[in-house]
């Protein structure tokens, strides 16, 4: 897979996808991730990208030529274009599931006031938000969704029934997990862990796994539970 991120502020992809698991991931090939400046398409010296919206209020919109030549460079057949916007539809694991099927995507990460509205008509396939707050550029939305996605790749994390019972897999929570010690301040390891009863184990997981969606997600669980 190839990703491409077009942003104002390249330099604070660095960090972290050069480290843990992503930069792992990049290091072997299994993915590519690039930053592009968009004020390397800007008309004018300056590396001007946004104007005044037309009809007044406040702040800066990001201009319709930069982001359509940037993306028109990068994109080819098999690319999908996202939007990075308070606006979009909510980003979760579904989403990173069918997103990691394709060989390219392309983000554009929103700043300011957002985009030329004709960006959003003419350039962009898909429109995520990670959830129902305003950030200050779209980046972290970038690098949120970006890793989501790429830690389900095939080979990623090693094994690939690493992701399987994780939080939202399956539509629950994950259930609680335990290593050394057996005990810590009191604190015991659940006995049936140390059991060596795999059957038992897997029920156990699975019913802590509901119990803990009722109680700390009732709409994942009433989402669930519509579905069956």
């Amino acid at each position: 897979m190839r990703i491409d991120i077009i942003t104002l502020f390249p330099d604070i992809f660095f960090g972290p996808f050069d480290e843990s698991i992503i930069g792992r991931a990049r290091k072997n090939g299994l993915v590519e991730i690039n930053t592009v400046n968009l004020r390397d398409y800007a008309h004018d010296e300056r590396g001007t990208v946004d104007d005044k919206p037309y009809g007044g209020g406040p702040g800066m919109l990001m201009k319709v030529e930069p982001l359509f030549e940037a993306v028109e460079d990068i994109r080819t057949d098999n690319s999908l274009v996202i939007l990075t916007s308070p606006q979009g539809e909510r980003f979760n694991q579904q989403t990173a599931q069918e997103l990691k099927t394709y060989e390219h995507l392309i983000f554009v990460c929103g700043h300011y006031e957002g985009v030329d509205e004709r960006v959003r008509i003419a350039l962009i396939d898909k429109e995520y938000s990670i959830g129902d707050y305003v950030l200050t550029s779209g980046n972290l939305a970038a690098m949120v969704m970006s890793d989501a996605i790429v830690r389900l790749l095939p080979g990623v994390l090693g094994s690939d029934e690493s992701c399987m019972d994780e939080s939202f897999a399956d539509g629950l929570l994950e259930y609680p997990q335990y290593t050394r010690p057996p005990e810590f301040r009191g604190m015991q390891v659940p006995e049936i862990l140390t059991s060596g009863d795999h059957g038992k184990i897997a029920k156990w997981r699975r019913q802590q796994a509901e119990q803990r969606t009722r109680d700390r997600r009732p709409d994942l669980w009433r989402d669930k539970n519509s579905t069956v």
